[in-house]
């Protein structure tokens, strides 16, 4: 069962497209039909699968967030305890409790089954810049 750990840089806050990489992986394991595992390992980000045609639809869903969970420096936000490391830290945990570190993709006939316009994506949650791994697991 074949494993690789990708490694993203992210730039701050913004959805970060893998499928290519993702894609490759795939091909180079040589199998037909599995499913592919891919697991982030970090709480202040998260993996979601999402249109990868209009550039709008990332934009409005980090707004979304935005507006959902703003910085904990937000007087909205007074109740957070956890500010040892800023104010888009506990923010960037909730995100990722209301999103995913983990997606099951399907592989068949070789290829991700993934729709015509969906992308694999990190979804950063924090302001500055990281460096994320994500575990890609092949099974047949």
């Amino acid at each position: 069962m074949p494993q690789t750990i990708l490694t993203l840089s992210t730039r701050g806050q913004g959805l970060y497209e893998f499928t290519r990489e993702a894609e490759a992986f795939v091909r180079s394991a040589g199998a037909g039909e599995g499913l592919l595992t891919v697991f982030v390992r970090h709480t202040s980000c998260s993996l979601t699968i999402q249109e990868n045609a209009d550039p709008d639809v990332r934009r409005d869903l980090q707004q979304f967030f935005r507006r959902l969970v703003p910085p904990s420096d937000d007087p909205s936000m007074d109740w957070i305890t956890h500010r040892l490391e800023g104010p888009d830290d506990m923010p960037a945990h909730i995100k990722a409790a209301l999103t995913q570190v983990s997606l099951g993709i399907p592989v068949t006939g070789g290829r991700l089954a993934l729709g015509t316009w969906q992308g694999i994506y990190l979804f950063e949650h924090r302001d500055r810049p990281y460096r994320r791994e994500i575990v890609l697991h092949l099974s047949a």
